[in-house]
């Protein structure tokens, strides 16, 4: 095995907190993986791991030999990238795994948009709002809200931040004054989303120092998309993505409230996943390379 691949098996294992992991994710066999380990700390002359039977963790050497390493193996490939004019062509099946409200209502466009650029390529599209885990489940990419992703080992790229508003029906405001303070929130009701994903409590900065305000309900639910239609229907006061209820609120079916107090974390994260930057198949670089364009200047908004 030569030097480069020994680095890229290194930074895999690294990845994948795994040797088995990182065999999988490389096709080879784990002895494979083990002595090519073994090859780069006879190199070295350090050891890179701490192993046991049942888990490994990094030496401080490996900490630092990884970060370069994983700095030089993304601009390398970037190079072959673009010095190659036979790159292979993205083709066969894409198993992308998306946040259902997030799709429906924000991503079909760039879903479409890479179908239509790339037509050798068929796309199996999974919507769900649950957690998962892409490599268990056999995902190549995700498009998902951070709470979804189950492993700190995936590479992730923020592609959008979508600020959120609290909305409220005028008809349950006519019953239930609308807050002129955040601390008059204790005294209203809530749709929010399940505590699982988002902390049942709102915090405000207010003149430099940070006010938490509990939220009281009855109701609680892990889609957006419901629980806007839970306030549409009076229930209580929403914390929703604007692109989401935009159109309800120039009708002026929904009201905004406390627009001139900043909400901490105000906002959700749209982001691409994927479980290595390793080897990535030409089609999963595709996809990557396409959003990252076609979200680039929304993003850089």
């Amino acid at each position: 095995m030569d030097y480069l691949t020994t680095l890229k098996v290194f930074c895999t294992v690294v990845e994948a907190k795994s040797f088995t992991r990182a065999a999988d994710i490389l096709g080879v066999t784990p002895p494979v993986v083990s002595r090519a380990i073994s090859t780069l700390e006879q190199r070295l002359g350090s050891r890179l791991f701490n192993r046991t039977t049942r888990q490994i963790s990094l030496t401080e050497t490996a900490e630092q030999f990884f970060a370069g390493c994983s700095r030089l193996l993304d601009e390398l490939e970037a190079l072959e990238r673009s010095a190659s004019t036979n790159a292979s062509e993205a083709t066969g099946v894409l198993r992308l795994v998306a946040h259902t409200t997030a799709t429906v209502h924000r991503l079909v466009p760039l879903i479409a948009s890479f179908r239509q650029r790339h037509r050798q390529v068929r796309l199996d599209v999974t919507l769900t709002e649950r957690p998962v885990d892409l490599v268990a489940e056999g995902y190549d990419l995700a498009l998902v809200l951070p709470f979804m992703l189950t492993s700190d080992t995936v590479v992730t790229r923020l592609l959008e931040r979508i600020p959120l508003a609290l909305v409220a029906t005028p008809g349950y405001l006519a019953t239930h004054p609308a807050p002129r303070h955040p601390s008059e929130l204790v005294d209203h009701e809530f749709v929010p989303m399940s505590a699982s994903i988002r902390k049942p409590e709102l915090t405000f900065r207010i003149g430099g120092e940070e006010t938490t305000v509990p939220m009281r309900f009855d109701i609680a639910s892990n889609s957006a998309d419901f629980n806007r239609q839970m306030v549409l229907q009076g229930c209580g006061i929403g914390v929703l993505p604007v692109g989401l209820v935009q159109r309800e609120i120039e009708s002026g079916q929904l009201v905004t409230l406390l627009d001139r107090f900043e909400l901490v974390s105000g906002a959700i994260e749209i982001r691409l996943a994927y479980s290595t930057r390793a080897l990535l198949p030409a089609k999963v670089r595709a996809f990557v390379d396409h959003a990252t364009e076609f979200f680039g200047d929304s993003a850089a908004a």
